[in-house]
């Protein structure tokens, strides 16, 4: 094979399918089934959909990187089948994970899971398959996108194929595990559990650690403590109260009260729930950390995996934890184990000395054509307006209190809009926050939204202790300086902070346009920003995608690409 093998990496088995393609160190492209598909984390984590494969990530990754299906040097999949252990004893649902029958069947299901990419492909490419433990895919997707040479590495979940965690030290090329945590000792099924518990569901994690600012986490810390053991070398859960895989309350509802429902009210005893989950997180990722910090003497960490999405932890161990410098990989949900597992197995091929550095999250498509925006507006009740500035434009709407609808560039991937696909506001006014939740988002009302901020003057408005280029990806919340507060408090989250996105004008000179104009009008060099979706779809892909959820919203305006839309007047 040659030096630098072309691999296509795929995740399929529990959620957030995606598909990526590299050549040795450098991503060709990189696809969310979800952005395709229109449906949530593009299908459900069940058992029957293992084998449902990323089929149009995978077919646009190919277009877009103009590679032929024969190119192809190797398949990897962020999934190893030999690491599936046997049922432990615990409750379970007949014939779902965990019991005899739903696990025969997930071996059956993965086993035809490298046909099903040969039938997208129009390619039987079996005798290229490669399974890459899931844990390694994410702590790759990290180490080997950060800008370090040498780091160490935490990767934290729900579950891979019986681990939950592993801890990693990288050094140049080379990944080298040093422990793992295993199943049924998930933190990430912790906060799964209680989304659940609080009458959300499992994606919830966001509105858990969004609530628990509004409480303090004393009157649950010990309760937590019998639930989560911290230990010097991990954590470990007491699995009898959780009954992970039931739906089954009863031992956390005789330490917490009675369960909520969906349609009920969030009572502040909720708060205090989330409040001490939120306590306890953060007391286990420092425990790790320091462990890493320990064992590796690194000055550096990168992590993913989905507890790297809690920014309020991230933003703790940025500022305050025991590395100079923290890298979080934006696509620390399982979509990025496709990325991880094709730059694994391009390294363990391949002969690689240079390395990708993921300093910008902008692989998600290419950018619209005029004739693809033209084609979506002559479909909708729309009246299109092609704009001298479209910077301008949009800053000048925001000033006025509008809430502008901004589509442009590639698209970002990942779960959180970083400036080519996000709805704007005015962050001096408390209003722009409840407007976007009443009349856009319908979100409930404790779920703060973000800033995206140049990044030449970020250290002015918010408490950065150090350095990360992973504030560009908004992996942090901070604290938003005091003197500040009182100017942008539509971005101020009820306990001082703010999940802050650091732009770049090198990076992302249109958006870094489009702030630099706020400022010019107001004096604040940032706009809220909230992903370009509705509750209950995916961030939009396409132009089609925008001016539909522009029209079924009450955003006041969108401009897309060098386009003003507005909806035709009765």
């Amino acid at each position: 094979m040659r030096n630098n093998p072309i691999v296509l990496g795929v995740n399929s088995v529990y959620h957030e399918s995606a598909a990526c393609l590299v050549r040795g160190h450098e991503v060709l492209a990189f696809a969310e089934e979800e952005r395709f598909n229109r449906r949530k984390h593009a299908k459900p984590a069940d058992i029957e959909t293992v084998d449902e494969v990323p089929s149009a990530a995978i077919q646009d990754c190919m277009e877009r990187a103009g590679i032929h299906p024969r190119e192809i040097d190797y398949v990897a999949c962020s999934f190893d089948p030999s690491l599936r252990r046997p049922p432990i004893d615990e409750p379970v649902t007949p014939g779902s994970w965990g019991h005899p029958i739903g696990e025969q069947l997930l071996m059956d299901k993965l086993a035809r899971t490298p046909q099903a990419v040969s039938a997208v492909l129009g390619r039987d490419i079996r005798d290229r398959w490669r399974w890459v433990p899931h844990e390694i895919a994410h702590a790759a997707s990290a180490y080997f996108a950060s800008p370090f040479q040498e780091a160490a590495v935490l990767s934290i979940d729900g579950i891979a194929e019986h681990s939950t965690a592993l801890l990693a030290h990288g050094t140049g090329p080379d990944l080298t595990e040093i422990d793992t945590i295993s199943y049924p000792h998930s933190l990430g099924f912790v906060w799964e559990k209680f989304a659940r518990f609080t009458g959300l569901d499992e994606y919830s994690a966001p509105k858990l650690m969004a609530l628990a600012a509004f409480a303090s986490p004393e009157k649950y810390r010990d309760a937590f403590q019998r639930l989560v053991s911290i230990r010097q070398d991990g954590f470990v859960v007491d699995a009898d109260a959780f009954r992970f895989r039931v739906e089954d309350y009863e031992p956390l509802e005789r330490m917490f009260g009675p369960r909520r429902r969906p349609d009920a009210p969030f009572d502040f005893r909720y708060a205090e729930v989330a409040a001490s989950l939120q306590d306890m997180t953060e007391q286990v990722l420092f425990a790790l950390a320091e462990r890493l910090k320990d064992e590796t003497g690194s000055p550096n960490l990168c992590l993913a995996g989905g507890v790297a999405l809690n920014c309020v932890s991230m933003g703790r161990l940025l500022n305050e934890g025991p590395f100079d410098e923290v890298f979080v990989q934006p696509l620390a949900h399982d979509g990025g184990t496709a990325l991880g597992a094709a730059l694994w197995v391009a390294r363990e091929q391949g002969e690689i000395t240079s390395r990708f550095v993921m300093n910008n999250p902008y692989l998600g498509s290419r950018p619209a054509s005029d004739a693809e925006i033209q084609a979506a507006a002559s479909q909708a009740s729309v009246v299109l307006t092609k704009l001298d500035s479209p910077e301008a434009t949009a800053a000048s709407m925001i000033a006025g209190g509008l809430v502008v609808g901004w589509f442009q560039g590639c698209a970002e991937v990942g779960p959180r809009a970083l400036g080519n696909r996000s709805i704007l506001g005015d962050p001096r006014t408390p209003a722009s926050k409840d407007l976007i939740n009443v009349r856009v988002k319908h979100r409930e009302y404790f779920r703060p939204f973000a800033p995206s901020v140049l990044e030449e003057n970020a250290a002015e408005w918010f408490d950065l202790a150090r350095t990360s280029l992973s504030t560009r990806f908004m992996s942090f919340a901070v604290p938003v300086r005091k003197s500040k507060r009182a100017t942008v408090p539509a971005i101020v989250h009820v306990d001082g902070t703010a999940r802050v996105q650091t732009v770049s004008k090198s990076v992302n000179p249109r958006y870094h346009a489009l702030i630099s104009e706020f400022k010019a009008r107001t004096g604040v060099p940032l706009v809220l920003n909230t992903s370009f979706n509705t509750y209950d779809e995916p961030i939009v892909h396409t132009p089609a995608d925008a001016i539909r959820t522009f029209l079924r919203t009450g955003m006041d305006a969108l401009v897309l690409h060098d386009y003003l839309v507005e909806r035709k007047q009765d």
